[in-house]
Protein backbone atom coordinates (compact mmCIF):
# COMPACT_ATOMS: atom_id res chain seq x y z
CA UNK A 1 0.00 0.00 0.00
CA UNK A 2 2.98 2.28 -0.50
CA UNK A 3 0.92 4.23 -3.04
CA UNK A 4 -1.49 5.44 -0.38
CA UNK A 5 -0.91 8.80 1.27
CA UNK A 6 -1.89 9.93 4.71
CA UNK A 7 -2.35 13.34 6.27
CA UNK A 8 -0.28 14.47 9.27
CA UNK A 9 0.83 13.86 12.82
CA UNK A 10 0.60 16.25 15.77
CA UNK A 11 2.33 16.38 19.15
CA UNK A 12 2.32 18.59 22.26
CA UNK A 13 4.47 18.99 25.39
CA UNK A 14 4.08 21.09 28.52
CA UNK A 15 5.96 21.21 31.81
CA UNK A 16 3.52 22.83 34.20
CA UNK A 17 4.92 25.75 36.24
CA UNK A 18 5.30 25.57 40.00
CA UNK A 19 5.89 21.83 40.04
CA UNK A 20 8.99 19.76 40.53
CA UNK A 21 10.73 18.74 37.31
CA UNK A 22 9.39 15.49 35.91
CA UNK A 23 11.83 12.56 35.82
CA UNK A 24 10.94 12.30 32.14
CA UNK A 25 12.28 15.80 31.43
CA UNK A 26 15.64 16.70 30.04
CA UNK A 27 18.40 17.30 32.60
CA UNK A 28 18.43 20.96 31.60
CA UNK A 29 15.12 21.64 33.34
CA UNK A 30 11.54 22.62 32.46
CA UNK A 31 12.52 25.50 30.16
CA UNK A 32 14.20 22.97 27.87
CA UNK A 33 11.23 20.61 27.57
CA UNK A 34 10.94 21.58 23.90
CA UNK A 35 14.10 19.51 23.24
CA UNK A 36 11.87 16.43 23.42
CA UNK A 37 9.72 17.49 20.47
CA UNK A 38 11.98 16.27 17.62
CA UNK A 39 12.13 12.87 19.30
CA UNK A 40 8.32 12.72 19.42
CA UNK A 41 8.00 13.77 15.80
CA UNK A 42 10.43 11.05 14.75
CA UNK A 43 8.07 8.50 16.27
CA UNK A 44 5.13 9.77 14.22
CA UNK A 45 7.02 10.51 11.01
CA UNK A 46 5.18 7.56 9.45
CA UNK A 47 2.30 10.06 9.18
CA UNK A 48 4.13 12.53 6.93
CA UNK A 49 7.59 13.55 5.83
CA UNK A 50 7.08 16.49 3.50
CA UNK A 51 7.68 18.98 6.29
CA UNK A 52 8.05 19.22 10.04
CA UNK A 53 7.98 21.99 12.58
CA UNK A 54 7.28 23.16 16.09
CA UNK A 55 6.20 26.22 18.06
CA UNK A 56 7.58 26.77 21.56
CA UNK A 57 6.46 29.00 24.41
CA UNK A 58 8.65 30.71 26.99
CA UNK A 59 8.00 33.75 29.16
CA UNK A 60 11.78 33.99 29.66
CA UNK A 61 12.29 35.58 26.24
CA UNK A 62 10.91 38.58 24.39
CA UNK A 63 9.33 36.47 21.63
CA UNK A 64 6.80 34.48 23.68
CA UNK A 65 5.96 32.14 20.79
CA UNK A 66 8.62 31.01 18.34
CA UNK A 67 7.87 28.83 15.33
CA UNK A 68 10.39 26.81 13.37
CA UNK A 69 9.45 24.70 10.34
CA UNK A 70 11.08 23.52 7.15
CA UNK A 71 10.48 21.16 4.24
CA UNK A 72 11.92 17.68 4.68
CA UNK A 73 11.72 14.82 7.13
CA UNK A 74 12.24 15.27 10.85
CA UNK A 75 15.94 14.44 10.77
CA UNK A 76 16.55 16.94 8.00
CA UNK A 77 14.43 19.71 9.46
CA UNK A 78 15.93 19.50 12.96
CA UNK A 79 19.48 18.74 11.75
CA UNK A 80 19.66 15.57 13.82
CA UNK A 81 22.78 14.38 12.00
CA UNK A 82 24.68 17.57 12.88
CA UNK A 83 25.04 17.94 16.63
CA UNK A 84 26.15 21.56 16.54
CA UNK A 85 23.24 22.73 14.36
CA UNK A 86 20.74 20.70 16.38
CA UNK A 87 22.00 22.19 19.66
CA UNK A 88 21.84 25.69 18.19
CA UNK A 89 18.20 25.14 17.19
CA UNK A 90 17.30 23.72 20.58
CA UNK A 91 18.83 26.71 22.38
CA UNK A 92 17.11 29.23 20.13
CA UNK A 93 13.69 27.61 20.42
CA UNK A 94 13.88 26.47 24.05
CA UNK A 95 10.63 26.59 26.00
CA UNK A 96 8.54 24.94 28.71
CA UNK A 97 5.78 24.17 26.20
CA UNK A 98 5.76 23.10 22.55
CA UNK A 99 3.49 21.84 19.81
CA UNK A 100 4.77 19.98 16.77
CA UNK A 101 3.66 18.72 13.39
CA UNK A 102 4.82 16.42 10.64
CA UNK A 103 3.02 16.79 7.34
CA UNK A 104 1.88 15.08 4.22
CA UNK A 105 -0.33 17.18 1.94
CA UNK A 106 -3.88 16.02 1.30
CA UNK A 107 -4.89 19.63 0.72
CA UNK A 108 -2.59 22.37 -0.52
CA UNK A 109 0.80 22.42 -2.21
CA UNK A 110 4.15 20.94 -1.25
CA UNK A 111 5.82 24.23 -0.28
CA UNK A 112 6.98 25.81 2.95
CA UNK A 113 4.00 28.13 3.32
CA UNK A 114 1.82 25.07 3.97
CA UNK A 115 4.14 23.61 6.62
CA UNK A 116 2.75 23.64 10.15
CA UNK A 117 2.36 24.86 12.87
CA UNK A 118 0.57 28.01 11.68
CA UNK A 119 1.26 30.99 13.92
CA UNK A 120 -1.25 33.84 14.18
CA UNK A 121 0.60 36.84 15.59
CA UNK A 122 -1.29 39.59 17.45
CA UNK A 123 -0.56 42.53 19.70
CA UNK A 124 -2.78 41.12 22.45
CA UNK A 125 -1.35 37.98 23.98
CA UNK A 126 -4.61 36.06 24.26
CA UNK A 127 -5.18 36.51 20.51
CA UNK A 128 -1.65 35.43 19.61
CA UNK A 129 -1.55 31.67 19.08
CA UNK A 130 -0.03 28.87 17.06
CA UNK A 131 -1.70 25.62 16.11
CA UNK A 132 -1.27 22.39 14.16
CA UNK A 133 -3.93 20.19 12.63
CA UNK A 134 -4.31 16.51 11.69
CA UNK A 135 -7.26 15.54 9.53
CA UNK A 136 -9.39 17.04 6.80
CA UNK A 137 -12.67 18.95 6.73
CA UNK A 138 -15.16 17.57 4.23
CA UNK A 139 -16.97 20.93 4.11
CA UNK A 140 -13.82 22.93 3.40
CA UNK A 141 -15.29 24.54 0.27
CA UNK A 142 -18.43 25.64 2.09
CA UNK A 143 -16.39 27.17 4.92
CA UNK A 144 -14.09 28.84 2.42
CA UNK A 145 -16.95 30.38 0.45
CA UNK A 146 -18.59 31.70 3.63
CA UNK A 147 -15.34 33.34 4.69
CA UNK A 148 -14.84 35.02 1.33
CA UNK A 149 -18.49 35.91 0.68
CA UNK A 150 -18.27 39.62 1.55
CA UNK A 151 -15.29 40.29 -0.70
CA UNK A 152 -13.33 41.81 2.18
CA UNK A 153 -11.46 38.68 3.23
CA UNK A 154 -8.59 36.90 1.55
CA UNK A 155 -7.07 33.44 1.92
CA UNK A 156 -3.42 32.97 1.06
CA UNK A 157 -3.59 29.16 0.84
CA UNK A 158 -5.88 26.50 -0.57
CA UNK A 159 -6.29 24.35 2.53
CA UNK A 160 -8.53 23.80 5.50
CA UNK A 161 -5.77 24.57 7.99
CA UNK A 162 -5.98 28.28 7.23
CA UNK A 163 -9.78 28.12 7.50
CA UNK A 164 -9.48 26.71 11.03
CA UNK A 165 -6.88 29.31 11.98
CA UNK A 166 -9.18 32.17 10.95
CA UNK A 167 -12.16 30.56 12.70
CA UNK A 168 -10.23 30.38 15.98
CA UNK A 169 -8.90 33.91 15.52
CA UNK A 170 -12.38 35.34 14.95
CA UNK A 171 -13.73 33.78 18.13
CA UNK A 172 -10.78 35.00 20.18
CA UNK A 173 -11.52 38.52 18.92
CA UNK A 174 -15.05 38.64 20.31
CA UNK A 175 -15.79 41.02 23.17
CA UNK A 176 -16.20 38.38 25.88
CA UNK A 177 -12.60 37.13 25.42
CA UNK A 178 -13.20 33.35 25.36
CA UNK A 179 -10.65 30.75 26.37
CA UNK A 180 -9.25 28.43 23.71
CA UNK A 181 -11.71 25.66 24.58
CA UNK A 182 -14.64 28.11 24.59
CA UNK A 183 -13.60 29.28 21.13
CA UNK A 184 -13.52 25.67 19.96
CA UNK A 185 -16.97 25.04 21.46
CA UNK A 186 -18.37 27.83 19.31
CA UNK A 187 -16.81 26.82 16.01
CA UNK A 188 -16.79 23.01 16.11
CA UNK A 189 -20.45 22.79 15.05
CA UNK A 190 -19.44 24.26 11.68
CA UNK A 191 -16.80 21.60 11.04
CA UNK A 192 -17.69 18.42 9.13
CA UNK A 193 -14.88 15.90 9.08
CA UNK A 194 -11.76 14.84 10.94
CA UNK A 195 -9.72 17.15 13.11
CA UNK A 196 -7.21 16.75 15.89
CA UNK A 197 -5.86 20.11 17.04
CA UNK A 198 -2.93 21.23 19.19
CA UNK A 199 -2.99 24.95 20.07
CA UNK A 200 -0.52 27.06 22.07
CA UNK A 201 -1.12 30.71 22.98
CA UNK A 202 1.17 33.56 24.01
CA UNK A 203 -0.50 33.43 27.44
CA UNK A 204 1.07 30.01 27.87
CA UNK A 205 -2.30 28.26 27.50
CA UNK A 206 -2.56 24.98 25.60
CA UNK A 207 -5.44 23.09 23.97
CA UNK A 208 -5.32 19.54 22.60
CA UNK A 209 -8.62 18.43 21.05
CA UNK A 210 -10.16 15.52 19.12
CA UNK A 211 -13.23 15.74 16.88
CA UNK A 212 -16.54 14.29 18.12
CA UNK A 213 -16.33 11.28 15.79
CA UNK A 214 -12.77 10.40 16.79
CA UNK A 215 -11.85 9.83 13.16
CA UNK A 216 -8.14 10.38 13.78
CA UNK A 217 -6.32 9.09 16.87
CA UNK A 218 -4.96 11.29 19.66
CA UNK A 219 -3.26 10.04 22.82
CA UNK A 220 -2.07 11.82 25.95
CA UNK A 221 -0.26 11.20 29.22
CA UNK A 222 0.22 13.27 32.37
CA UNK A 223 2.53 12.54 35.30
CA UNK A 224 1.73 15.54 37.52
CA UNK A 225 4.33 17.87 36.05
CA UNK A 226 4.73 16.83 32.43
CA UNK A 227 1.86 16.68 29.94
CA UNK A 228 2.40 15.15 26.52
CA UNK A 229 0.10 14.31 23.62
CA UNK A 230 0.62 12.82 20.18
CA UNK A 231 -1.25 11.25 17.31
CA UNK A 232 0.06 7.84 18.40
CA UNK A 233 0.90 6.26 21.74
CA UNK A 234 4.36 5.12 20.64
CA UNK A 235 5.63 8.71 20.85
CA UNK A 236 4.61 8.88 24.52
CA UNK A 237 5.86 5.41 25.35
CA UNK A 238 9.30 6.30 23.99
CA UNK A 239 9.38 9.44 26.15
CA UNK A 240 9.24 7.13 29.15
CA UNK A 241 5.57 7.25 30.12
CA UNK A 242 4.38 3.87 31.43
CA UNK A 243 1.82 2.24 29.13
CA UNK A 244 -0.86 2.42 31.83
CA UNK A 245 -0.53 6.25 31.95
CA UNK A 246 -1.14 6.65 28.21
CA UNK A 247 -4.78 7.20 27.29
CA UNK A 248 -6.69 8.03 24.14
CA UNK A 249 -8.45 11.37 24.28
CA UNK A 250 -12.13 10.58 23.83
CA UNK A 251 -14.01 11.98 20.83
CA UNK A 252 -15.29 15.47 21.60
CA UNK A 253 -12.81 15.93 24.45
CA UNK A 254 -10.05 18.46 24.92
CA UNK A 255 -7.09 18.49 27.27
CA UNK A 256 -6.42 22.05 28.39
CA UNK A 257 -3.75 23.87 30.34
CA UNK A 258 -4.91 27.32 31.48
CA UNK A 259 -3.01 29.37 34.06
CA UNK A 260 -0.84 26.33 34.72
CA UNK A 261 -3.77 24.00 35.53
CA UNK A 262 -4.36 20.78 33.61
CA UNK A 263 -7.89 19.59 32.88
CA UNK A 264 -9.70 17.25 30.49
CA UNK A 265 -13.07 18.68 29.40
CA UNK A 266 -15.77 17.92 26.87
CA UNK A 267 -16.15 20.67 24.27
CA UNK A 268 -18.92 19.05 22.21
CA UNK A 269 -21.23 16.03 22.47
CA UNK A 270 -20.16 12.81 20.81
CA UNK A 271 -23.29 10.99 19.66
CA UNK A 272 -21.40 8.30 17.74
CA UNK A 273 -17.87 7.24 16.96
CA UNK A 274 -16.25 6.64 13.62
CA UNK A 275 -12.61 5.70 14.15
CA UNK A 276 -10.76 5.32 10.85
CA UNK A 277 -10.11 1.59 10.51
CA UNK A 278 -7.07 2.27 8.32
CA UNK A 279 -5.18 3.50 11.36
CA UNK A 280 -5.00 -0.10 12.59
CA UNK A 281 -4.64 -1.67 9.15
CA UNK A 282 -1.78 0.45 7.91
CA UNK A 283 -1.12 4.01 9.00
CA UNK A 284 -0.28 3.74 12.68
CA UNK A 285 3.03 2.47 14.01
CA UNK A 286 2.72 -1.23 14.81
CA UNK A 287 3.90 -0.46 18.37
CA UNK A 288 0.99 1.92 19.00
CA UNK A 289 -2.23 1.30 20.89
CA UNK A 290 -5.17 3.41 19.74
CA UNK A 291 -8.45 3.66 21.63
CA UNK A 292 -7.45 0.66 23.70
CA UNK A 293 -6.77 -1.54 20.65
CA UNK A 294 -3.26 -2.72 19.83
CA UNK A 295 -2.21 -2.12 16.23
CA UNK A 296 -0.03 -5.24 16.28
CA UNK A 297 -2.78 -7.46 17.67
CA UNK A 298 -5.25 -6.15 15.08
CA UNK A 299 -2.89 -6.87 12.20
CA UNK A 300 -2.20 -10.32 13.58
CA UNK A 301 -5.95 -11.00 13.63
CA UNK A 302 -6.19 -9.91 10.00
CA UNK A 303 -3.57 -12.50 9.06
CA UNK A 304 -5.52 -15.18 10.88
CA UNK A 305 -8.61 -14.14 8.89
CA UNK A 306 -6.64 -14.58 5.66
CA UNK A 307 -5.51 -18.05 6.70
CA UNK A 308 -9.05 -19.08 7.61
CA UNK A 309 -10.26 -18.21 4.10
CA UNK A 310 -7.36 -19.81 2.22
CA UNK A 311 -8.20 -22.48 -0.39
CA UNK A 312 -4.98 -22.75 -2.43
CA UNK A 313 -3.21 -26.01 -1.48
CA UNK A 314 0.14 -25.71 0.29
CA UNK A 315 3.19 -27.91 -0.18
CA UNK A 316 6.86 -27.96 0.82
CA UNK A 317 7.61 -25.19 -1.68
CA UNK A 318 4.96 -22.79 -0.33
CA UNK A 319 6.00 -19.67 1.57
CA UNK A 320 4.31 -16.53 2.90
CA UNK A 321 6.04 -13.23 2.07
CA UNK A 322 5.00 -9.82 3.48
CA UNK A 323 5.32 -6.56 1.60
CA UNK A 324 7.54 -4.74 4.14
CA UNK A 325 7.00 -3.46 6.69
CA UNK A 326 3.43 -3.03 7.79
CA UNK A 327 2.21 -6.34 6.36
CA UNK A 328 4.60 -8.39 8.46
CA UNK A 329 2.32 -9.02 11.45
CA UNK A 330 -0.50 -10.23 9.21
CA UNK A 331 1.85 -12.37 7.10
CA UNK A 332 3.42 -14.01 10.16
CA UNK A 333 0.01 -14.86 11.58
CA UNK A 334 -1.20 -16.27 8.26
CA UNK A 335 1.91 -18.42 7.89
CA UNK A 336 1.61 -19.73 11.44
CA UNK A 337 -2.01 -20.77 10.89
CA UNK A 338 -1.23 -22.42 7.56
CA UNK A 339 1.88 -24.11 9.00
CA UNK A 340 4.12 -22.82 6.21
CA UNK A 341 7.29 -20.72 6.49
CA UNK A 342 7.12 -16.93 6.61
CA UNK A 343 10.08 -15.56 4.67
CA UNK A 344 11.46 -12.12 3.92
CA UNK A 345 11.45 -12.48 0.16
CA UNK A 346 11.43 -8.71 -0.29
CA UNK A 347 14.15 -6.59 1.26
CA UNK A 348 13.26 -2.99 1.81
CA UNK A 349 15.79 -0.23 1.29
CA UNK A 350 15.52 1.62 4.62
CA UNK A 351 16.91 4.82 3.18
CA UNK A 352 14.22 5.57 0.59
CA UNK A 353 11.56 6.59 3.11
CA UNK A 354 7.94 5.52 3.03
CA UNK A 355 6.77 6.09 -0.53
CA UNK A 356 3.14 6.64 0.40
CA UNK A 357 4.01 9.96 2.09
CA UNK A 358 6.24 11.40 -0.62
CA UNK A 359 4.99 14.19 -2.79
CA UNK A 360 5.81 12.86 -6.27
CA UNK A 361 3.89 10.28 -8.25
CA UNK A 362 6.41 8.06 -10.04
CA UNK A 363 5.36 4.97 -8.10
CA UNK A 364 6.83 2.36 -10.42
CA UNK A 365 10.36 3.71 -10.09
CA UNK A 366 9.88 4.02 -6.32
CA UNK A 367 9.04 0.32 -6.10
CA UNK A 368 12.18 -0.55 -8.05
CA UNK A 369 14.24 1.58 -5.69
CA UNK A 370 12.53 0.48 -2.52
CA UNK A 371 12.13 -3.31 -2.80
CA UNK A 372 14.71 -5.92 -3.78
CA UNK A 373 13.39 -9.47 -4.38
CA UNK A 374 15.58 -12.23 -2.90
CA UNK A 375 15.94 -14.91 -5.56
CA UNK A 376 17.44 -17.28 -2.98
CA UNK A 377 14.12 -17.18 -1.12
CA UNK A 378 11.62 -16.87 -3.97
CA UNK A 379 12.95 -19.03 -6.82
CA UNK A 380 10.64 -21.94 -7.64
CA UNK A 381 8.27 -21.17 -4.75
CA UNK A 382 4.52 -20.84 -4.51
CA UNK A 383 4.30 -17.43 -2.82
CA UNK A 384 1.46 -16.02 -0.76
CA UNK A 385 2.25 -12.31 -1.03
CA UNK A 386 0.54 -10.44 1.82
CA UNK A 387 -0.24 -6.75 1.36
CA UNK A 388 -2.19 -4.25 3.48
CA UNK A 389 -4.36 -2.92 0.69
CA UNK A 390 -4.50 -2.27 -3.01
CA UNK A 391 -5.59 1.26 -3.82
CA UNK A 392 -4.51 2.28 -7.31
CA UNK A 393 -2.62 -0.98 -8.15
CA UNK A 394 0.46 0.73 -9.65
CA UNK A 395 2.69 -0.43 -6.82
CA UNK A 396 1.39 -3.99 -6.83
CA UNK A 397 1.79 -4.45 -10.58
CA UNK A 398 5.41 -3.30 -10.48
CA UNK A 399 6.12 -5.44 -7.44
CA UNK A 400 4.68 -8.61 -8.97
CA UNK A 401 6.77 -8.12 -12.10
CA UNK A 402 9.95 -7.88 -10.02
CA UNK A 403 9.07 -10.90 -7.86
CA UNK A 404 8.44 -13.04 -10.94
CA UNK A 405 11.25 -11.77 -13.20
CA UNK A 406 14.01 -11.12 -10.66
CA UNK A 407 12.88 -13.42 -7.87
CA UNK A 408 11.93 -16.39 -10.02
CA UNK A 409 8.74 -17.23 -8.10
CA UNK A 410 6.74 -20.13 -9.58
CA UNK A 411 3.35 -18.83 -8.45
CA UNK A 412 2.25 -15.59 -6.78
CA UNK A 413 -1.01 -15.51 -4.86
CA UNK A 414 -1.81 -12.01 -3.58
CA UNK A 415 -3.59 -11.87 -0.24
CA UNK A 416 -4.90 -8.48 0.87
CA UNK A 417 -5.46 -7.94 4.61
CA UNK A 418 -8.28 -5.50 3.85
CA UNK A 419 -11.48 -5.40 1.77
CA UNK A 420 -11.43 -3.68 -1.65
CA UNK A 421 -11.19 0.11 -1.61
CA UNK A 422 -14.28 1.21 -3.53
CA UNK A 423 -14.88 4.82 -2.44
CA UNK A 424 -12.81 7.97 -1.85
CA UNK A 425 -11.79 9.35 1.53
CA UNK A 426 -12.65 12.92 2.48
CA UNK A 427 -11.24 12.79 6.00
CA UNK A 428 -7.49 12.92 5.49
CA UNK A 429 -6.33 10.14 3.16
CA UNK A 430 -5.21 11.12 -0.32
CA UNK A 431 -7.67 9.22 -2.51
CA UNK A 432 -10.26 11.69 -3.68
CA UNK A 433 -11.71 10.08 -6.82
CA UNK A 434 -13.30 6.77 -7.73
CA UNK A 435 -11.54 6.72 -11.08
CA UNK A 436 -8.11 6.37 -9.50
CA UNK A 437 -9.14 3.28 -7.52
CA UNK A 438 -8.40 -0.24 -8.71
CA UNK A 439 -11.34 -2.28 -7.39
CA UNK A 440 -14.33 -0.29 -8.79
CA UNK A 441 -13.16 -0.91 -12.35
CA UNK A 442 -13.93 -4.61 -11.85
CA UNK A 443 -16.71 -4.57 -9.25
CA UNK A 444 -18.93 -1.77 -10.53
CA UNK A 445 -21.96 -1.80 -8.26
CA UNK A 446 -21.80 -5.54 -7.78
CA UNK A 447 -20.39 -7.81 -5.04
CA UNK A 448 -16.85 -9.13 -4.76
CA UNK A 449 -17.12 -12.58 -6.33
CA UNK A 450 -14.50 -15.22 -7.12
CA UNK A 451 -14.88 -14.35 -10.80
CA UNK A 452 -14.24 -10.65 -10.10
CA UNK A 453 -11.15 -11.47 -8.05
CA UNK A 454 -9.87 -13.73 -10.85
CA UNK A 455 -10.14 -10.84 -13.33
CA UNK A 456 -8.36 -8.58 -10.87
CA UNK A 457 -5.55 -11.12 -10.47
CA UNK A 458 -5.12 -11.35 -14.23
CA UNK A 459 -4.91 -7.58 -14.53
CA UNK A 460 -2.24 -7.44 -11.83
CA UNK A 461 -0.27 -10.40 -13.16
CA UNK A 462 -0.94 -12.64 -10.15
CA UNK A 463 -1.99 -16.28 -10.15
CA UNK A 464 -4.80 -15.45 -7.74
CA UNK A 465 -6.07 -12.62 -5.55
CA UNK A 466 -8.14 -12.63 -2.40
CA UNK A 467 -9.40 -9.75 -0.29
CA UNK A 468 -10.84 -9.93 3.19
CA UNK A 469 -14.61 -9.38 3.57
CA UNK A 470 -15.78 -6.18 5.24
CA UNK A 471 -16.91 -7.97 8.40
CA UNK A 472 -13.34 -9.11 9.08
CA UNK A 473 -12.26 -5.58 9.95
CA UNK A 474 -14.44 -5.08 13.01
CA UNK A 475 -13.52 -8.56 14.27
CA UNK A 476 -9.80 -7.88 13.92
CA UNK A 477 -9.89 -4.46 15.58
CA UNK A 478 -12.36 -5.71 18.21
CA UNK A 479 -14.69 -2.77 17.75
CA UNK A 480 -18.26 -2.90 16.53
CA UNK A 481 -18.60 -1.80 12.92
CA UNK A 482 -20.77 1.16 13.98
CA UNK A 483 -17.75 2.45 15.95
CA UNK A 484 -15.60 2.57 12.81
CA UNK A 485 -15.42 4.73 9.70
CA UNK A 486 -15.35 2.22 6.84
CA UNK A 487 -16.53 4.62 4.13
CA UNK A 488 -13.79 3.70 1.66
CA UNK A 489 -14.79 0.02 1.73
CA UNK A 490 -18.57 0.45 2.07
CA UNK A 491 -19.46 3.85 0.57
CA UNK A 492 -21.27 4.73 3.81
CA UNK A 493 -19.95 8.02 5.25
CA UNK A 494 -20.29 9.14 8.87
CA UNK A 495 -20.92 12.81 8.03
CA UNK A 496 -23.36 14.65 5.79
CA UNK A 497 -20.70 16.42 3.73
CA UNK A 498 -18.78 13.20 3.25
CA UNK A 499 -21.92 11.66 1.77
CA UNK A 500 -22.50 14.68 -0.47
CA UNK A 501 -18.93 14.56 -1.80
CA UNK A 502 -19.36 10.85 -2.51
CA UNK A 503 -22.35 11.65 -4.72
CA UNK A 504 -20.16 14.17 -6.57
CA UNK A 505 -17.46 11.50 -6.92
CA UNK A 506 -19.96 9.00 -8.34
CA UNK A 507 -21.12 11.55 -10.89
CA UNK A 508 -17.53 12.35 -11.83
CA UNK A 509 -16.80 8.65 -12.34
CA UNK A 510 -19.80 8.25 -14.65
CA UNK A 511 -18.64 11.24 -16.71
CA UNK A 512 -14.99 10.14 -16.60
CA UNK A 513 -13.97 13.39 -14.89
CA UNK A 514 -10.38 13.11 -13.68
CA UNK A 515 -10.07 16.09 -11.33
CA UNK A 516 -10.10 15.56 -7.57
CA UNK A 517 -13.57 15.62 -6.07
CA UNK A 518 -12.85 18.85 -4.18
CA UNK A 519 -11.82 20.60 -7.37
CA UNK A 520 -14.94 19.60 -9.27
CA UNK A 521 -17.18 20.33 -6.29
CA UNK A 522 -15.84 23.88 -6.28
CA UNK A 523 -17.41 24.58 -9.68
CA UNK A 524 -21.09 25.61 -9.82
CA UNK A 525 -23.41 22.60 -10.12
Amino acid sequence: MSELMHECGVAALYHLPGRDPSPLCTPDGPEQISRLMPRMLLDIQNRGQLSAGMTTYSDQRRQLLLTYKELGNVSEVFRLSHRGKFESLMREFAGRAAIGHTRYATCGDDDLSYAQPFERHHLQKYKWFSFAFNGQLANYLELRDELLADGENYLARENDTEIIMHAISRELSTADRPTLVEALERICGRFDGAYCLVVLSALGDMLVARDPLGLRPLCFAFDGALFAAASESVALLNLGFPAEQIKSLLPGQAATIVDGRFEVVRFTPSTRRAHCFFEWIYFANVASTLDGRSVYVSRTALGEELARLETVPVDDDTIVVPVPDTSKAAADAMAFRLKVPAREGLIRNRYTGRTFIEGTDNRKSKVETKYTPLREVLAGKRVFLVEDSIVRSTTMKALLTRIRDLGGAREIHVRVACPPIVAPCFYGIDMSTIGELFAPRFMGDGPLTDEVQARMAAALGADSLRYLPVESIARAINLDSDQLCQACITGEYPTACGHELYQVALGNARRNVQERTYEVARAPR
